[in-house]
């Protein structure tokens, strides 16, 4: 089926405003000829001639003069959706569901906040915590989710990117561990005791085994749980040394001094191993959106204020990755 020629509906619109051919064709900046062949062709699409001759003037048929108003109507509807969006955000009344792709950590220190003050700015408007099994731009690409926070991965070359804060893991043990009496933890310290690792994926080594290995030092893992809030449950329940993010301890666990809580102890890793880096990405649909936009300017706003530490303001700017 042939789709018909959209442009002829603003010729249409011109020629039936003007009622002239000659007015039709001044305006659209055409010759009177080119004009002419127009109204041929508007003429066959709509199966009636439209204009036709009454002495020395034009004018509308029935047909036409029942099409007026609508294809005035249908051209100033197709304008201003092509236009650029000039709608004001009224947060007060925005009834709309976000959703967020994040891991539980990210969840349980920056979640609470961030629906506090959403609530507050927009009381209609729903944040939805979707589940992050694996790092994939599948979601983002088919508008399953609005926003993905983590850490960045094969993401494809047209994802949105800005960067959140800086995070880096330390180590746990329990108030009252071995390790709590050491001014300083050494690697060979570090690897006399079990470990418990956080992992969604059940993976058992990373960063701090490859970097344990160029010392000739193994972790001994004795047990593997799905979350870091598992692996410090375990750790305050037991002589096993925990790995978490700094900023997953900062509100929950440690007290102001950095160090540590009345049920947990806090310590610099023995070995280096590169930072995080944790952003907010989306999909270039929602570039401009502004509800979107104001999103995603209250996620980074929650994360200044609950890890300022963390914040490298210099680094923050939108990428095109």
């Amino acid at each position: 089926m042939t789709e018909p020629d959209l442009n002829l509906l603003i010729a249409l619109d011109v020629l039936l405003a003007e009622g002239s051919v000659a007015g039709a064709a001044r305006r659209l900046g055409l010759s009177a000829s080119a004009m002419s062949r127009t109204l041929g062709r508007l003429r066959t699409v709509a199966g009636d001639p439209l204009l036709v001759r009454a002495g020395r003037h034009m004018v509308l048929t029935p047909h036409a003069e029942a099409l007026r108003e609508r294809a005035q109507h249908a051209v100033a509807e197709a304008r201003a959706i092509l236009s650029p969006s000039t709608a004001e955000l009224d947060l007060p009344t925005l009834a709309r569901t976000f959703t967020l792709r994040a891991n539980e950590g990210f969840v349980e220190v920056f979640g609470p906040l961030l629906i506090a003050q959403a609530a507050l700015i927009a009381p209609s408007v729903r944040l939805r915590f979707a589940p992050k099994p694996e790092k994939t731009s599948l979601p983002l690409r088919e508008g399953l989710v609005d926003l993905e926070i983590g850490v960045l991965g094969e993401m494809g070359p047209e994802i949105r990117l800005q960067m959140l804060f800086k995070d880096r893991f330390v180590g746990i043990v329990r108030k009252g561990h071995p390790l709590t009496l050491l001014p300083e933890v050494t690697a060979g310290q570090y690897v006399s005791f079990g470990h418990v690792v956080a992992s969604r994926r059940g993976r058992i080594s990373g960063p701090v085994d490859e970097a344990l290995a160029e010392l000739g030092l193994e972790r001994k893992i004795a047990a593997v749980v799905p979350s870091f809030s598992a692996a410090l449950a375990v750790a305050m329940a037991s002589d096993l040394v925990a790995l978490v993010p700094k900023s997953f301890l900062k509100y929950q666990y440690i007290d102001n001094d950095g160090v540590a809580s009345g049920t947990l102890y806090a310590f610099e890793l023995p070995v280096k191993t590169k930072g995080i880096t944790v952003s907010q990405m989306w999909h270039p649909r929602s570039e401009v959106d502004p509800a979107h936009r104001w999103l995603r300017q209250l996620v980074l706003s929650v994360c200044r204020q609950r890890a300022p530490e963390l914040h490298n303001g210099s680094a923050l700017k939108t990428e095109v990755r």
